[in-house]
Order: structure tokens, then C-alpha cells, then sequence
């Protein structure tokens, strides 16, 4: 009696929890986050994504690490998206946790990766919070609210299925 107790109040507590929303892997999007105000993102390659090419455009955005096996499996799915996709309609960004430029440079350069790559950091974490886990994937609709969220890999056909929330031009 006592341990199914317990079990209820455990229960009762994840549901209370910010991330008690996650089912599947999914995370609810936060309905009272401010919507997202893109700014200038430097890239690992040294250049700059300019705020003007997310705006009023759906971003898939990813957080990875070179040495994380479930996002070496993921990540050519990303770029493959990344590839499909209309520029106007649909950006991939993505943010690695590497602790240099440099790891990050070379993993993306080893697997010819060209989807935009920039440090996580304060930007990232102001826009999306603290990271949950990897990989971690959200999509941005074109008012900068995030309207899908997933923690763990991905398969194929879910990412392939991110270019349905699209902007229709």
C-alpha cells in the first residue's frame, strides 16, 4: 500500500514537471514562450547567418555533438533535409555542444556536411533554454513560434517528414 502510494505521489510530481510534457520523445512547445526574434548567428565555417534569412521562414534547428553516436546517425538525415529544402521557405541551423570550432569544423568537413553550424552558447540557450538532451531538434514556424520539439534521434522518416511545417511562399 505504502509503495503504490509513493508510486502515486512520483506520478503526480513528473506531471508537474516541465518536462513531464515529453511523450515519445516529443516535448509540448511552450505556449507561453515568447516567440523567437532571430539575430545574427557566426557559424563555425567562420561566416555569418543573417537574421534576415530565418526571418519569416520555417527553421528546422538541431543541437549535436560530434562525439554523440545517436547524432552521427541523425545528422546525415539533417543534411539531407537540409539538401531537399527551399531556402525560402525552410532553413536547417544547427548548434553543436563541441568544446572547439575546430572538433566541430573537421566532423562536418570529414562527412561533408553544409548545413549551417554555429557554437550553442548564450544565443542558443536564450532562444530554446537549456538543452535536454541530444540530439535535440526544434522547429520554428515563421512567427518564431516553436511548434515542434523532439529529444533522442530521429528516424528517417520523421525528419524527412519536418518539411511539412514548411512555409508555404
Amino acid at each position: 500500500m505504502q509503495r503504490r502510494r509513493a508510486l502515486a505521489i512520483l506520478s503526480g510530481l513528473a506531471l508537474a514537471a516541465p518536462w513531464a510534457a515529453r511523450a515519445n520523445g516529443r516535448v509540448s512547445p511552450a505556449a507561453s514562450r515568447p516567440p523567437i526574434r532571430w539575430a545574427d548567428v557566426k557559424l563555425i565555417d567562420g561566416s555569418t547567418l543573417k537574421a534576415a534569412d530565418l526571418d519569416g521562414r520555417t527553421v528546422v534547428v538541431e543541437f549535436w555533438a560530434s562525439w554523440c553516436p545517436f547524432c552521427m546517425k541523425q545528422n546525415p538525415l539533417i543534411e539531407k533535409l537540409h539538401r531537399s529544402s527551399d531556402p525560402s521557405t525552410l532553413r536547417v541551423l544547427t548548434f553543436t555542444i563541441d568544446k572547439t570550432e575546430k572538433a566541430a569544423r573537421d566532423y562536418m568537413t570529414k562527412h561533408g556536411y553544409g548545413f549551417a553550424a554555429a557554437m550553442a552558447g548564450a544565443q542558443s540557450e536564450g532562444w530554446f533554454g537549456r538543452r535536454q538532451g541530444l540530439p535535440e531538434v526544434h522547429v520554428v514556424d515563421p512567427q518564431g513560434r516553436i511548434v515542434f520539439s523532439e529529444i533522442g534521434e530521429m528516424f528517417e522518416e520523421d525528419v524527412a517528414a519536418l518539411s511539412r511545417y514548411a512555409a508555404r511562399r
